[in-house]
């Protein structure tokens, strides 16, 4: 014992206390080190972007907070900017309703849109929030495109009220023929629908309950682009759900219906569709017929997103086990029971990244119909505004806002399918 405590002048006889990391292997530190130097190339990299980010800050930076947001033409930004650099954001203060609204849309109409686009989010919010919004909301998702179509085109009362009573007349006979067959119930109120708006076009409605009309030429603007993307969204999921169920038929007819048009338009550019719905539909419709130019673009659209729609889906048919269908047989579920309660819910499930995918990427293929000299948002910048004596050589700041419209918009809907993936996750990770 003596010899022990010879060799060691002290024993510690309590534990010590755990010691901090050091600094660099701990908060900020860490991680700049780990996501930015952690090896020669990410170093390298690191310092080149740093210099590109540096050099574009230098040229940006200046050029935005010296902008001019006053003015009446280009003369007067480079007046205020006396040789600066800067931006004449004079344009979009002095422009903003043309670019919103178009430069035809009667100004003191401007509340009816508004109040379409306001009342989108109360319509939508039932059947985006299911779990947080009264069911009984659902009644005004349904009233919403006929009271939208009313404020914006205006008109008589009587031409969104027959509308309505068509689908109404439609289901009615849906319910009496659908316990015999589904095909029976599905086709015979489409007909009795068909039918009904056929006899309801001789009613003499104009002038009836009427407020001002405006004519499908003098829409334009983002409201276009809203218009045409909201409307073909939502009517290409059911189509592209149809087309999707369609395609794997065992009715041979059916399924090579399905197959022949989502082939032949998927092969087909949207430009080249909208062409055909400029140009080329006018051959085939009677004499003297007036067929609005805003609805042949929203069929051709909406038939262009709906082929690809139904390829999403299928794949998230393709993606369920075979148990699922054979689980929906056992329990005596037929055709249209078993694909609404089992297979259909978790198809679209699968399906929401997809489907997300082609609605994004259809808004912002809106801007196409510049091209068949409709003035959506795009068609503004390029033709009226660009061009135009007072604003001539102004395009960065237009397609700047342009772009933050299109960004918000679509990161709003990339943000909801995620926060929908959250909400429908059932595996509890």
């Amino acid at each position: 014992m003596s010899d022990t405590h010879a060799q060691f002048a002290f024993v510690r006889s309590k534990m010590l206390p755990e010691a901090p990391p050091p600094a660099s292997e701990r908060g900020a530190a860490k991680w700049v080190r780990q996501n930015f130097f952690s090896s020669t190339i990410n170093t390298v990299m690191t310092i080149f972007v740093f210099v590109v980010v540096i050099q574009i800050a230098l040229t940006v930076v200046p050029w935005l907070a010296n902008g001019v947001w006053s003015g009446s033409s280009l003369s007067d930004c480079r007046e205020a900017l006396a040789g600066e650099t800067g931006a004449c954001f004079a344009v979009l203060s002095e422009r903003w309703n043309q670019l919103l609204f178009g430069f035809q849309y009667p100004s003191e109409l401007y509340w009816r849109p508004l109040a379409a686009f306001l009342l989108l989010f109360v319509a939508i919010a039932p059947v985006l929030f299911q779990k947080y919004v009264p069911s009984k909301m659902l009644i005004f998702t349904a009233l919403y495109p006929f009271i939208a179509f009313f404020l914006i085109w205006g008109g008589s009362l009587l031409t969104p009220v027959l509308a309505l009573a068509g689908f109404v007349v439609g289901y009615f006979v849906y319910t009496k023929l659908v316990a015999q067959s589904f095909a029976l119930g599905f086709f015979g109120g489409l007909f009795a629908a068909l039918a009904f708006w056929i006899l309801s076009g001789y009613l003499p409605v104009e002038g009836i309950l009427a407020i001002e009309p405006v004519e499908s030429r003098e829409i334009g603007g983002f409201m276009l682009n809203l218009i045409l993307g909201t409307v073909c969204v939502s009517l290409s999921i059911p189509f592209g759900i149809a087309l999707a169920l369609g395609r794997q038929s065992s009715m041979p007819i059916i399924k090579w219906i399905c197959v022949v048009f989502i082939e032949f338009i998927r092969g087909v550019p949207l430009i080249t569709l909208l062409f055909v719905a400029n140009v080329v539909l006018a051959y085939f419709l009677p004499p003297g017929t007036n067929f609005d130019l805003i609805l042949r673009v929203i069929i051709m659209i909406t038939m262009f997103a709906s082929a690809y729609i139904a390829e999403v889906i299928r794949g998230g048919l393709a993606a369920l086990p075979r148990g699922q269908y054979e689980a929906a047989n056992s329990l005596g579920l037929d055709y249209a029971q078993s694909m609404r309660l089992i297979i259909l819910p978790q198809a679209l499930k699968i399906s929401i990244p997809g489907i997300v995918n082609v609605a994004v990427g259809l808004f912002k293929d809106t801007t196409l119909v510049s091209v068949i000299s409709m003035f959506d948002l795009v068609g503004m910048i390029r033709g009226p505004i660009s061009s135009s004596q007072e604003w001539n050589g102004v395009y960065w700041e237009l397609f700047l806002a342009a772009g933050l419209l299109f960004f918000v918009t679509c990161y709003g809907i990339s943000q909801y399918s995620q926060w929908l993936e959250r909400e429908l996750r059932t595996d509890h990770r």
